[in-house]
């Protein structure tokens, strides 16, 4: 399970948890701007937007979970279970498979207009990238300066939604997501007043207590609520150490700690890594479960026009600074 946030405060960030069970090492990783993308169902693309993002490459081909493109557009994939539903091949549409999808809109769109077009004609095909790695059911986040959507492939076909609050969790549905929200229409960031009777007197005893029933647990409805709680009441001072700092700390107060959730296997889920990309810099930023330290990998440091993948494995060892 996962969350993903999109965060605007003078430049513009993208972002993830990744909460699994398991790792496939996935790697940091620039694709340049003329990395052959070779699609299933769809043209070649030789020449496109570079990107940067969490992958997992396989076959020389980044298998990306997340990532911003240099125009300023991110998007990030979340597990969908039971609702993800995609289909056959159609004649005069954009047949792409899923493991597909980030970079057929990340390598083409530098505005949320052009993405919107390129997913008025796209269907999201019912193909694996191979026998070892099946279809994962997927819906996706993409945002920019403009806003955020939420893309669904779903029975009744391909939704796309407005997402006003920049954040994703996972099933269900995006929809039932923001009807929930109304639950908590309640909420300040305020002292609470004496709303219960004119007939006593009520005293707030602690401070905090406007947020009082704010869910505190894992599942993906409570992680969208909290989550989007403290990313529309965040602020903090419009520089690039303040923005990651906050980031991250919009992301931890929906991380999951190894113990808190056991899988039938006897596994636990864990927030593998936490990703904040500022999409304006091409810097991406990352801490992972073992390694608290904010590590960053900047995509303008490597040669954008060439045409071979760039990774850089997780540094997953704590990095303590001792100060005595």
């Amino acid at each position: 399970m996962c969350t993903a946030i999109a965060f605007h405060n003078k430049d513009f960030y993208f972002g993830r948890n990744l909460d699994l069970e398991y790792s496939y090492h996935e790697e940091i990783t620039v694709t340049p701007r003329n990395y052959p993308f070779r699609f299933r169902n769809a043209k070649e693309i030789s020449s496109h937007y570079a990107m940067i993002g969490m992958a997992y490459i396989q076959d020389d081909y980044p298998l990306y979970y997340e990532a911003v493109n240099e125009a300023g557009i991110g998007m990030a994939g979340l597990n969908f279970p039971g609702y993800a539903d995609f289909k056959p091949y159609a004649e005069g549409k954009d047949n792409i498979a899923p493991f597909e999808f980030i970079p057929w809109i990340l390598s083409r769109c530098s505005t949320m207009e052009q993405v919107r077009e390129k997913l008025s004609v796209i269907n999201l095909v019912n193909l694996p990238y191979n026998d070892q790695l099946p279809l994962t059911p997927l819906h996706w986040i993409i945002a920019g300066r403009e806003g955020s959507i939420t893309v669904e492939s779903v029975k009744e076909g391909l939704m796309v939604y407005d997402n006003p609050v920049g954040v994703l969790t996972n099933s269900p549905q995006f929809s039932y997501h923001m009807t929930n929200l109304t639950n908590y229409m309640n909420l300040s960031v305020d002292t609470p007043a004496n709303r219960f009777s004119e007939k006593i007197t009520l005293e707030p005893y602690s401070r905090g207590m406007g947020a009082m029933g704010l869910p505190g647990d894992l599942s993906s409805a409570s992680r969208f609520v909290k989550a989007s709680f403290t990313k529309l009441n965040s602020c903090c001072d419009p520089t690039e150490d303040a923005n990651v700092s906050q980031f991250f700390h919009i992301l931890g107060s929906v991380e999951q700690q190894r113990g808190c959730v056991r899988m039938p296997d006897g596994r636990y889920e864990i927030t593998i890594y936490s990703s904040c990309c500022n999409a304006d810099k091409g810097i991406y930023y990352y801490t992972s479960y073992q390694n608290s330290r904010i590590c960053a990998v900047d995509m303008n440091k490597e040669d954008l026009d060439g045409r071979e993948l760039t990774a850089y494995p997780m540094l997953l060892e704590q990095s303590i600074k001792l100060q005595n």
